[in-house]
């Protein structure tokens, strides 16, 4: 479950709270971004290891995955700028990620706790694949585990 922090106020007025769906926003940038990373960088893998028979498949579904990822991504953030909502700083470290914002005067974070983010990202990124998100290769804990974190 992701924290939200409350902070300083930026104007003398007080502004609107930020709303669940703008922190859905928020949220949905994040795991947009790690998860447009991981299949690029899966996509540069795969063409480059020498070790796929047809690179050009995977890659191919890969590459399709990177492009609905990049159309949700830049739907996002039109999204953000319609509410006047800016990521200020995005952070990561050993228990997850955090994110700072700003949404019409009003500064905050979120904190979204690793194993909630790689789950969350491994159920779209499936949907991204087109892939049934009930079967996994490996088991769940494993599958989540081997995901590279970084951006």
């Amino acid at each position: 479950m992701a924290t939200t922090k409350r902070s300083t106020l930026i104007t003398p007025a007080i502004p609107e709270d930020i709303t669940k769906d703008e922190l859905s926003l928020v949220r949905s940038y994040l795991l947009l971004t790690f998860i447009h990373k991981v299949f690029e960088r899966d996509c540069r893998v795969i063409g480059k290891s020498g070790l796929f028979k047809t690179p050009q498949l995977y890659m191919e579904l890969v590459s399709s995955a990177t492009k609905k990822t990049s159309l949700m991504l830049q739907e996002v953030t039109r999204e953000l700028a319609s509410h006047h909502l800016k990521i200020t700083t995005i952070r990561q470290d050993q228990r997850g990620v955090e994110a700072q914002y700003s949404c019409r005067g009003y500064v905050g974070e979120i904190n979204i706790p690793w194993p909630g983010f790689r789950n969350e990202m491994m159920l779209r990124m499936r949907a991204y694949l087109g892939l049934n998100p009930e079967l996994t290769v490996l088991p769940k804990e494993d599958s989540v585990e081997q995901m590279a974190m970084s951006i």
